[in-house]
């Protein structure tokens, strides 16, 4: 490990602390080094709050002049709630900065650095880069293809089986696994089912077992207006969200909005409904992180329109079997392996006997032989 990896590392350690309170923005940490020592230290903590950068030169003053500043991501050019920490760098008279990622946002991507080069501050990148990306994936999807960030959760049965063919699914995976679901939760701005999940299991979609999440909404995917008012998820809800097909019926939607349901009508009908649109919308709305626990229809559904991108797989150790059983993914799934989507740094663990799946969905990427 050299010494730009060695302080872009302590930076690291610091950005993970701002944890989902700085969502919308990304999570952000910095070092400012001079004369091979730490100066001043940092980290984006809330949105709204100052950035890494500022807080770090602040905290520094006239000893900025001349040092070296270690930062996890490009440095914002441009007025938000704070201003451009690029004049902030050469405000201080900042030396060097060292990068480890740049910036995904496509309207400001590289400009931050271009301005700092333009300004003849030396710009060292991708330091540490793949560790600098992963730590604000979702951020990156959000705003670079303008949807949340999709994680599909699915409980299942080693034969990806996930209810019986008389439609019992309660319960598939052990307490500690579910224990992990509503940690899922309370780290999501909203969870998503399908209708079909509602009429069956009427779920809250709330963060228990230990976590809380009031701020999360709650989305349904219902082409015909169907969910009833008095479903419990609108019970203590943050919001909900409910997506309709153009046919569905008027009556049905007036109903919905009466009850306090956001209804966004999406094109298609039935199983078809265009749910890139939906993802436009929350996008919108600063839902940054999605938690997708529909069943097989809707899991297949966000799959196809590349919705997802994190899969958390809870598999039992059981074998349901048959033909009616509800299968884990429906759909028209993929014709060949080739066509198979890929995922990638998978972590196991055994949370009450279950086998716990996590990995990152790799689209268009083969899987090697």
């Amino acid at each position: 490990m050299n010494r730009d990896e060695f302080y872009m590392k302590q930076a690291l350690g610091l950005a993970r602390r701002g944890g989902d309170r700085v969502r919308p923005n990304p999570k952000v940490g910095a070092v400012l080094v001079k004369g091979g020592k730490v100066v001043a230290a940092g980290y984006h903590s809330r949105y709204g709050g100052p950035h890494a950068e500022a807080r770090v030169l602040s905290r520094a003053g006239s000893r900025a002049r001349g040092a070296t500043l270690y930062v996890t991501l490009e440095p914002c050019s441009t007025f938000g709630k704070t201003p451009p920490c690029t004049a902030a760098i050469l405000a201080h008279g900042v030396r060097r900065v060292v990068v480890g990622a740049v910036d995904a946002n496509p309207r400001h991507r590289g400009r931050g650095l271009n301005l700092l080069r333009r300004s003849g501050v030396e710009v060292v990148t991708g330091v540490c880069r793949e560790e600098c990306s992963l730590l604000n994936r979702d951020f990156s999807v959000w705003i670079a293809q303008e949807r949340p960030y999709g994680m599909l959760k699915l409980a299942l049965s080693l034969d990806g089986k996930i209810a019986t063919k008389t439609g019992n699914s309660k319960w598939i995976s052990s307490a500690a696994s579910r224990r992990i679901v509503h940690r899922l939760r309370s780290s999501a701005d909203a969870v998503m089912v399908g209708i079909g999940t509602v009429d069956a299991d009427d779920p809250s979609l709330s963060a228990r077992m230990g976590y809380a999440n009031p701020g999360l909404k709650k989305v349904v995917i219902d082409p015909g207006a169907r969910l009833s008012p008095r479903a419990r998820l609108f019970a203590r809800s943050a919001g909900v969200v409910v997506a309709v097909g153009s046919g569905a019926p008027a009556a049905r939607v007036k109903r919905l909005e009466k009850a306090g349901a956001v209804v966004v009508v999406l094109p298609g009908t039935g199983s078809e409904l265009d749910l890139r649109m939906l993802g436009k919308y929350l996008f919108r709305e600063k839902i940054v992180r999605l938690l997708v626990e529909g069943g097989g229809i809707t899991a297949a559904r966000c799959l196809e329109q590349g919705l997802l991108d994190e899969v958390h797989f809870f598999f039992a150790p059981i074998l349901v079997g048959g033909r009616g059983a509800v299968s884990s993914l429906a759909g028209t799934g993929a014709a060949t392996i080739a066509d198979a989507v890929s995922v990638s740094r998978l972590e196991l663990s055994r949370p009450g006997g279950d086998i716990y799946v996590r990995g990152l969905l790799e689209p268009g990427k083969r899987r090697k032989g």
